[in-house]
């Protein structure tokens, strides 16, 4: 069963930094460009963050472009997400998830629809 494993929540004060990372599966991860989104309560998904099956491209959502820097290791089959100056706006349940993709497909970053695994979830708190 493919899967895919966030960890790195927490607690963090306003400004201050935290990095979350996801774990996969090779037969996911190296086909798979992959995403971060999150979920505040009552609010609906949204997207974060994608990096290309390379790691030579990536996007983010203008609420955390040049705080948010996303990143992929392909041999190790993780991508993580460093979070700075972070508010308490940010306060959420972080997702990463898996879009399998062929190497000259169309790729859709930030659309939630087109991923394909999903992980559980990690809570990511910031507050004073």
């Amino acid at each position: 069963q493919e899967q895919l494993v966030e960890s790195g929540g927490g607690l963090v004060q306003p400004g201050g930094s935290l990095r979350v990372s996801c774990t996969a599966s090779t037969r996911t991860f190296s086909v798979s460009a992959m995403g971060w989104f999150r979920q505040a309560p009552g609010k609906e998904r949204e997207f974060v963050a994608a990096i290309s099956r390379s790691g030579g491209r990536n996007f983010y959502a203008d609420s955390v472009k040049g705080r948010f820097a996303i990143s992929r290791d392909n041999a190790e089959n993780t991508m993580s997400l460093q979070m700075n100056s972070l508010k308490p706006e940010d306060t959420a349940v972080y997702y990463c998830a898996a879009q399998k993709m062929d190497v000259d497909a169309r790729w859709y970053p930030s659309l939630p629809t087109k991923y394909d695994v999903w992980g559980q979830g990690t809570q990511v708190t910031v507050s004073s």
